[in-house]
């Protein structure tokens, strides 16, 4: 007898342990390992979703009493051996469980989706529960279907046996169709005949039929490439000469036309980095490359040289982007090097258009894939190659369960295949820099532009100075500086890492500032839309003409938001073009692309956004960046706010210059003595480096020490700091001596979503008891999912906020 071992998904109670459910005779040559299966779960007739990790042989005897695998979801596995052996260590490494890494492997139209059914088994003697199942015996268990009074009702039927309640597992996966016609005719000749001489549009669609006579042919094809006119298919069709059907279409995410480009002539810096990356790639090596370049240094050619040296060994290249924002400009490079070879995976995309993207990278169809985040786990075969650009950014570590960083992926990947891990960035994490330097990492770096031109000059500011003399975002220097460039007819990118209109809203009467009622943070003014929004939990009300607190009119608005800004430069530089580029104007699908095209074809003079477009843009025609306030996230409660600033100014300065034309930088700031800011305007990577390891160490943090966060909140405040503080004892009487244990406290943001959130941090080198305890609190906490509470394990957070 075959035994499937199927991991659950059940989210109540989830568990690293497979189940083991009997196959059926039906499904036995079918099943295979990796396919997505519905298994019947619990006492009841309850059905969830699973995924098969393993089939056993056993003796029938021996598992008598095994339920049955109820059916497959799939024809073909949808996870590799890999993927499966993938999710099993990270479940481990991320502290979660298997199944959620299993479900976050798959594009969203392939998780299922559960729907409950009320079952008529009769007789059912309430005449309104009886006249709702005259038309169908089975009713879906929802409010519309049932008010409150009917729910009542259905529980004592269903305890008289009148009624059962069913569970029905829903794949949402569906391919997308389109007509074709397939040739029906034999004798081309005869029938050349039956048409009149006249007829074009029918003898052009004959002689397509007749150079085609097997494959289908797309009907908007014909009727768009051939000029094949509907009434011509029409009229084969009622003489079945042809038979129309049903076929599936990819979709394609990407609009623009290839435009074939050549490999680049290398630098001497480029050609060594590609040399030692190739003979990594040929002799199969896992080797892991810290590709430290400056701006403008040509990583991205280094890249597309050594995903060609993988795609001439017949083996598959990964390629990853932090940001959905630097995707169309890196698609645009990879397509045009690789063509329609290359397949697209970010969060931009449709849910139709991701999911046809992962079936062409599972069926082979697509060798190379350029994508965010999710795209690490694209389902390709002999891997050569994985490559993280800007592999600094912190949207490569998952904020929710799995938390897993990228980077690590990526890495098991490469030891997997066999193949070189390649990490580029003009200022790496210092993670990646300190294992660089124990060669632990190999280290290879671009220290001059790629056209020999020098770094944009970069000027700094004083705030402090400029509020003396006139009240503005904007100082003298750099309002100048931005006349001067649209009056050369070059282009301008600003940067302010803060979207809205104003920071907030205060009574200048009573102090009173207008929350959110859900989190611990002061609501956003919107003008664009009349509101005040939270940015954290999405409340938005009407902006109040009175304080709600004491009915003043004296209410004013502080801070300064990208929309403010953008409302300023009109009224200041009326002749100038902005386009504004944040949360807020990139919420359409497809409007990144959109705005990075109008801004390079210059339809714009001013590119305005937040950190989106600090990193990977390349504008030939920008000459000028501007930082409108480069404090912004400089001394937040966090270790790496230091460093998180410093990769910022220094990326976004990079912006400017980059081919014939120089460049310049104004960054304005209330901090010009500031040791980050001193050094990014040098861009002296090496300096900060050993500055900030210095403060690591003094600090015991991070690359001296590993870090785990843990999280515990409650929608009630007491019990959430109750919880916190038995965490804390349960690992401080666990773990060694030597691991340092700091809280329970409040987060910084103590309370977001209606949450109470408290947070312990775990330091440690060495510590064989710390992955045993925090298993046992991962355990418990689902039991305490129940009474409200929520606990969060995150390894290596990339923030304390």
């Amino acid at each position: 007898m075959k035994i499937a071992k199927v991991i659950v998904d059940v989210p109540t109670m989830q568990t690293n342990t497979p189940y083991s459910y009997r196959i059926p005779n039906g499904l036995e040559t079918q099943l295979k390992r990796g396919m997505r299966v519905v298994v019947p779960f619990g006492n009841g007739n309850r059905k969830v979703e699973g995924f098969v990790v393993d089939i056993e042989e056993t003796d029938a005897k021996q598992s008598p009493q095994l339920k049955e695998v109820d059916r497959t979801m799939d024809l073909v596995p949808v996870l590799n051996d890999e993927l499966i052996k993938l999710s099993k260590w990270m479940a481990d490494k991320t502290y979660s469980f298997q199944i959620s890494c299993l479900l976050t492997m798959l594009p969203n139209a392939m998780k299922a989706k559960y729907a409950t059914y009320v079952k008529d088994i009769g007789p059912i003697d309430d005449e309104d529960i009886s006249n709702k199942f005259k038309a169908s015996d089975m009713i879906p268990f929802d409010s519309e279907h049932f008010d409150g009074p009917e729910m009542g009702k259905l529980a004592k039927l269903r305890k008289a046996n009148k009624i059962k309640v069913v569970y029905k597992v829903q794949n949402e996966a569906k391919k997308k169709q389109e007509t074709a016609v397939v040739n029906q005719i034999n004798d081309f000749d005869g029938i050349q005949k039956q048409i009149r001489k006249n007829a074009t549009a029918q003898l052009n669609l004959l002689e397509v039929l007749q150079k085609n006579p097997k494959q289908p042919l797309v009907q908007s094809h014909l009727v768009k490439d051939w000029g094949i006119s509907n009434s011509a298919i029409k009229s084969f069709e009622k003489k079945n000469w042809l038979k129309k059907i049903q076929v599936e279409k990819y979709r394609d995410p990407y609009k623009h036309e290839i435009k074939a480009d050549q490999p680049k002539k290398l630098t001497k810096d480029q050609e060594d980095a590609v040399k030692e990356i190739n003979r990594s790639i040929d002799s199969h090596q896992n080797d892991t490359y810290l590709l430290e370049g400056v701006t403008g240094s040509g990583k991205t050619e280094v890249y597309l040289q050594t995903i060609q040296r993988a795609l001439d060994l017949k083996e598959t290249a990964l390629m990853l982007v932090p940001e959905i924002s630097l995707t169309p400009q890196m698609v645009n490079r990879v397509k045009n090097r690789f063509g329609n070879q290359v397949a697209v995976i970010h969060s931009g995309l449709s849910t139709g258009e991701k999911y046809d993207e992962w079936r062409r990278t599972n069926s082979g169809d697509a060798r190379v894939v350029v994508g965010a985040r999710s795209a690490v786990f694209a389902p390709l075969d002999n891997i050569g190659i994985i490559i993280l650009d800007e592999e600094h950014d912190t949207s490569y570590k998952q904020d929710d369960n799995p938390r897993y960083h990228t980077r690590d992926v990526a890495i098991w990947r490469g030891k997997y295949h066999h193949c070189p891990v390649v990490l580029g960035s003009a200022t790496p994490s210092l993670e990646s820099r300190a294992r660089a330097g124990k060669g632990v990492y190999k280290f290879l770096r671009l220290p001059k532009r790629i056209n020999q031109k020098h770094l944009p000059e970069v000027s700094i500011v004083d705030m402090t100075q400029e509020e003396e003399t006139h009240d503005g975002i904007f100082s003298e220097e750099l309002l100048k500086a931005i006349d001067q460039r649209i009056d050369k007819n070059e282009q301008v990118v600003l940067m302010l890492n803060r979207r809205g209109f104003s920071s907030f809203l205060m009574c200048r009467d009573c102090g009173y500032v207008l929350k959110c009622p859900n989190c611990d943070i002061s609501l956003t003014l919107h003008m664009d839309s009349h509101t005040m929004k939270c940015h954290y939990c999405g409340f938005e009300e009407p902006i109040p003409k009175y304080c709600p607190h004491c009915h003043s009119k004296n209410i004013r608005y502080f801070g300064t938001g990208t929309e403010k800004v953008e409302k300023q430069l009109q009224e200041l530089l009326p002749k100038a073009r902005v386009v504004r580029m944040d949360v807020d104007t990139t919420r359409k699908k497809g409007s990144h692309e959109k705005i990075l095209h109008e801004f390079g074809d210059h339809h714009f003079d001013i590119l305005l956004g937040t950190q989106m477009i600090a990193k990977g843009l390349d504008f030939p025609n920008v000459t000028l960046v501007g930082v409108l306030n480069a404090d912004t996230g400089l001394d937040l409660p966090d270790f790496r706010s230091s460093e998180r600033t410093f990769d910022l100014l220094t990326q976004v300065s990079g912006r400017a210059g980059r081919a014939d034309k120089d460049g310049e930088v104004i960054i304005q700031t209330y901090n010009p003595e500031n040791y980050v800011i001193q050094l990014a305007k040098h861009q002296d990577y090496e300096t900060f480096y050993q500055k900030e390891m210095q403060l690591r160490h003094l600090a015991d943090y991070s690359p001296y020490f590993f870090t785990i966060k843990v999280s515990i909140s409650s929608l009630n405040e007491k019990q959430a700091a109750s919880e916190a503080y038995e965490v804390a004892n349960y690992l401080k009487g666990s773990l060694n001596n030597e691991t340092i244990i700091l809280g329970p406290t409040p987060r910084p943001i103590a309370r977001m979503k209606r949450r109470y959130y408290f947070q312990i941090i775990i330091k440690y080198k060495r510590d064989l008891k710390l992955n045993q305890s925090l298993k046992h609190v991962l355990q418990v906490s689902q039991k305490e999912v129940r009474k409200g509470l929520r606990i969060g394990i995150d390894p290596e957070p990339v923030s304390f906020m």
